[in-house]
C-alpha cells in the first residue's frame, strides 16, 4: 500500500502536535508545521517531518505544498489546525487585529486549502480537516472577532464539502470544546489588553477569569487528535466530530434554546452575573 502523506498546520504544540503524533503512529508520513521550527524539534526528534510555513504568507505556503509533492508524491490530508483566540469587546479590539485574526483562522486555510486540492483532485481521493470550535456555532461576550473567524470556517467548510465531493475529497469540521492548550491564556491576555479598561472592564475582569479557571475542567488535546485520526481513516466520514469539554452540551443548547434564553445562559457561564 502507498503510504499517506498528511499536513498538520499549528504543530508546535497542543491540538496540531498531537494531531501529527497520533497520525504519524497510525503509520501517515506526517509534515508537522509551524512559523517557529524550533518548537518542532521534538517532533522532528520522533521521525516526523517539520517544515516552517507561515499561513498569512504566500510563499511559504506554495513552497510547504510544493515540498512535500516533491518528496512524496502525494497529499492525502491536510489539517488546517493553526488559529488563535483574540478576545476584546468588539468596540475596542484594533481592526488590525481583527483582520490578523481572519487572515489566519480564515483565510490562511482557505488558500492552503486552494494549495492542495489541485494535488487532492489528481489523486481522485483526500481529506481536508478544518479545525473550527465550539465557538463556531455558540458565542461568548467580548469573543465576537473569534466567534466570527470560526462561523466563517464552518460556512466555507460546508460549500467546500459540497464542491469537491465529486472529486473523491472529503471536508470535516472539527468543534472542540475546553482543551488543555495555550488557547484560554492567550485568549484571556488578549481580552485584558484590549478591554481591561473602559465601559467593558467589569465584563472583562469576568470573562478573562472563566478563561484561565476553565483550565481544571478542561479535555487533553488527544481527544481532538483522535477525532481526526477516525476521520481521516474512514471511508465515509461524518461531516462534522463536536469533542472535548462542553462542545456537545452547549451546541445542543444552542440549538434547542431561543437567543434570550442562551444569552442568559451564556451570561452566566462566563461568571457575568451583575454586569
Amino acid at each position: 500500500m502507498t503510504t499517506k502523506t498528511a499536513l498538520v498546520t499549528g504543530a508546535s504544540s497542543g491540538i496540531g502536535e498531537s494531531t501529527a503524533r497520533k497520525l504519524h503512529n497510525l503509520g501517515f508520513t506526517v509534515y508537522g508545521a509551524a512559523r517557529r521550527t524550533d518548537r518542532l524539534q521534538g517532533l522532528g526528534s520522533d521521525g516526523i517531518r517539520t517544515l516552517a510555513m507561515d499561513v498569512t504568507d504566500e510563499d511559504s505556503m506554495r513552497a510547504g505544498v510544493a515540498r512535500i509533492v516533491a518528496e512524496t508524491g502525494r497529499l492525502d490530508v491536510l489539517v488546517n489546525n493553526a488559529g488563535y483566540g483574540s478576545y476584546g469587546a468588539i468596540e475596542d479590539v484594533p481592526m488590525d487585529e481583527a483582520r490578523r485574526q481572519f487572515d489566519v483562522n480564515v483565510f490562511g486555510a482557505m488558500r492552503l486549502s486552494q494549495l492542495v486540492l489541485p494535488h487532492m483532485r489528481a489523486q481522485q481521493s483526500g481529506t481536508i480537516v478544518n479545525i473550527s470550535s465550539m465557538g463556531g456555532k455558540i458565542y461568548t461576550p467580548l469573543g465576537g472577532w473569534y466567534h466570527g473567524t470560526k462561523f466563517a470556517v464552518e460556512a466555507l467548510s460546508d460549500c467546500l464539502r459540497l464542491e469537491v465531493a465529486p472529486f473523491g475529497i472529503h471536508v470535516v469540521v472539527i468543534e472542540p470544546g475546553g482543551i488543555a492548550t495555550e488557547w484560554a491564556g492567550i485568549a484571556a491576555d488578549s481580552l485584558e489588553t484590549s478591554s481591561a479598561s473602559g465601559p467593558y472592564a467589569r465584563q472583562a475582569a469576568s470573562v478573562a477569569k472563566t478563561l484561565r479557571s476553565g483550565a481544571n475542567r478542561d479535555s487533553s488535546p488527544s481527544v481532538v487528535a483522535d477525532a481526526i485520526a477516525k476521520a481521516v481513516t474512514a471511508s465515509k466520514p461524518r461531516t462534522r466530530y463536536a469533542v472535548g469539554f462542553g462542545a456537545k452540551p452547549l451546541i445542543t443548547a444552542r440549538r434547542l434554546l431561543g437567543d434570550r434564553a442562551f444569552d442568559f445562559v451564556i451570561r452566566r457561564a462566563m461568571g457575568m452575573r451583575g454586569d
